[in-house]
């Protein structure tokens, strides 16, 4: 952070009622080439079908036209491209939207001014689009409340197309809560109103803002602030008998009880108060569960299992530790776990006819990445298949270029000899986890 947004962030921190009437000029020539080195090289390119490289070897032409139309409130906001991918564990696509280069530079330049203000209004319930707050953090604080507190009751929420259902007249005023510069104000409602390209076709937008712009994380996490996190904190939890928390990572949220009969209220209060801004709750991913210290026991003395909480790519569970004391448990959960090696199997196919150096890079690539997500305490048998499952793919797929026939487990190991595959940090030797069955 400049010393500049240093300034806003400590006058943001001590008047938490000012609003800001002069920012634009933070969003200089500096931190717009920043931002734009920023950007990977293999970024998907928006509308304009520019490249990062372009975009950074023409700086010096086009940012002085950008400079000015900010300042003159003229910048024209590029509509973005909407590409789909695929929902983990499902056939139905995510819509995405790409942002030109250019434009995605000047976003991401005035999200950071607006971090500096709205870092220090932000409450700790919220993680995720947020520096230095990411799944782990919200993770550990489940730990935290469920274990440390008196909680017996979770209530886990999803929102129904959230993205695609901010109201943009509450959110301004959201934002005119806090930004008085007319020159961010204006950015901000020419990226709302900017619209979509889908094949060639233009759509406009009159509601939400499009899922992948640096701007749009930022406008999220401030539109669930005021409608969900300041008026659980102000609003619910003095009104409530028991101990109650929550936890939201961008539009996912858990919320903890410690009587079902606040759960309960809630859950009523909830819908009506989601309702007043535009927002629904997707039934399929939201329920009450009961689920804390006791819940195992009373979950054996109905005769039934005691549920599991998904959250965030893990499925937790009720447990104890060794010396017989109360945790948390969590274990990748099986749809994920599914999309992780369906991953590793065709990056194994699509890489078949390369060195075995070549392939074994590519692989170890996706494994970093799944460990660094889902190697967290308690999880290693989930790696552990996760790793066996990709050296058996491996060894098949090394079978089948063999001209001398299917390569054996003695000679695949002195092959992983010489090009290890990446191993997580495991709590049972290989030799327990080698009979896994195929998943």
């Amino acid at each position: 952070m400049t010393t500049g947004l240093e300034g806003v962030a400590a006058k943001a921190r001590k008047e938490t009622e000012l609003v800001f009437t002069s920012l634009a000029h933070h969003v200089s020539r500096d931190l717009i080439k920043e931002s734009l080195w920023h950007i990977p090289l293999n970024s998907a390119v928006g509308t304009d079908g520019s490249d990062v490289s372009t975009a950074r070897e023409t700086f010096d032409q086009w940012i002085e036209a950008m400079e000015a139309s900010i300042h003159r409130q003229s910048y024209h906001a590029p509509a973005v491209r909407r590409v789909w991918i695929p929902k983990p564990g499902k056939d139905e696509k995510r819509p995405i939207g790409v942002p030109g280069v250019v434009d995605r530079a000047l976003q991401r330049s005035v999200a950071t001014v607006l971090n500096a203000i709205y870092e220090q209004d932000f409450l700790n319930c919220s993680f995720g689009g947020r520096p230095g707050k990411g799944a782990h953090n919200a993770l550990a604080t489940i730990d935290e409340i469920i274990v440390g507190s008196k909680i017996s009751w979770v209530m886990e929420a999803d929102l129904r197309n959230f993205f695609g259902s901010l109201d943009h007249g509450w959110l301004l005023r959201f934002v005119e809560h806090r930004v008085g510069d007319p020159r961010i104000l204006s950015l901000i409602r020419k990226w709302l109103k900017a619209g979509v390209m889908e094949d060639g076709v233009y759509e406009e937008s009159e509601v939400g803002t499009p899922q992948g712009g640096p701007i749009s994380v930022l406008l999220s996490n401030l539109y669930l602030h005021y409608v969900l996190d300041l008026w659980f904190e102000k609003a619910v939890k003095p009104r409530i008998d028991g101990e109650g928390y929550l936890i939201r990572y961008m539009d996912d949220f858990i919320v903890c009880f410690q009587y079902k009969r606040d759960a309960e209220r809630f859950a009523e209060a909830l819908e009506k108060r989601l309702a007043k801004f535009s927002l629904t709750l997707e039934p399929s991913k939201t329920r009450l569960i009961e689920f804390g210290r006791f819940a195992e026991r009373n979950a054996k003395a109905k005769g039934k299992k005691p549920d599991t909480l998904y959250f965030l790519g893990f499925t937790h569970y009720c447990t104890t530790s060794r010396n017989g004391r109360f945790r948390v448990g969590r274990k990748t959960e099986k749809n994920r776990l599914r999309r992780s090696l369906d991953n590793l199997r065709n990056r194994i196919r699509e890489a078949m006819h390369l060195k075995v150096g070549e392939q074994i890079d590519r692989i170890n690539r996706a494994l970093r990445g799944h460990y660094n997500y889902y190697g967290m305490g308690g999880n290693y048998q989930s790696l552990a298949k996760v790793y066996y499952l990709a050296a058996l793919y491996m060894k098949k797929a090394l079978s089948r270029r063999s001209r001398k026939g299917k390569i054996t487990w003695e000679l695949f190991d002195k092959i992983r000899a010489k090009y290890p595959i990446l191993r997580p940090v495991l709590k049972i030797p290989y030799t327990e986890f080698k009979n896994y069955a195929v998943l």
